[in-house]
């Protein structure tokens, strides 16, 4: 059975709203998958609040799954599109196509980059926890980038370098650095 109401922290909030969906895909699938997505990716873009969604492809010992990244501009409208008939239809679809139900996870602001792979949701830590952690990370990535990237960038125009590096830093924390230093830090982050 597909999960079709993800539990939301915050609810009440009207801050940005993330769902992390992640499908296994039966072998041979792939291309089924792959049109299935542009088509509810094309639907969700209708309703309400739509703020964009980023897809992860599957990569060999990296990464097993596609995951879904969508962002809607609050809880309520996510939760019209998560709700809605036209995504469950979406879901109806998807049941060949997958090896397993799809996993969502749905988080606002900084706890995105706080969650531990393949452990159960938990509560986002205190948010003096989640800047420390983040303040560490961006000081290492921009640190590291800042030795390397005016060796490699100085012949291009300053603007288009400052967004190569804004985007390089972005991904690098969001990909790498975020999730090996949550790992990290997991015991004083998440006490028991």
């Amino acid at each position: 059975m597909l999960q079709n109401s993800p539990e939301v922290q915050n609810s009440d909030t009207n801050e940005q709203v993330t769902a992390v969906i992640s499908h296994q895909i039966k072998p041979g699938r792939e291309q089924g998958y792959e049109e299935w997505l542009k088509g509810i990716a094309a639907d969700a873009k209708r309703f309400e609040g739509h703020c964009g969604v980023s897809i992860i492809r599957p990569r060999d010992g990296v990464c097993p799954e596609y995951v879904a990244i969508l962002k809607f501009d609050r809880y309520t409208h996510l939760k019209q599109w998560i709700e809605s008939d036209v995504r469950q239809q979406w879901l109806d679809r998807l049941e060949p196509l997958i090896s397993k139900p799809e996993e969502v996870q749905t988080l606002t602001g900084l706890e995105t980059w706080f969650t531990l792979s393949g452990q159960p949701r938990k509560s986002p830590p205190p948010r003096y926890k989640m800047a420390l952690v983040t303040w560490l990370g961006v000081f290492v990535t921009v640190g590291v980038l800042s030795r390397f990237l005016p060796l490699i960038l100085s012949a291009i125009p300053p603007l288009l370098s400052q967004i190569i590096s804004s985007g390089l830093t972005v991904a690098l924390l969001t990909y790498l650095v975020m999730p090996q230093l949550t790992r990290l830090f997991s015991r004083w982050l998440y006490p028991k």
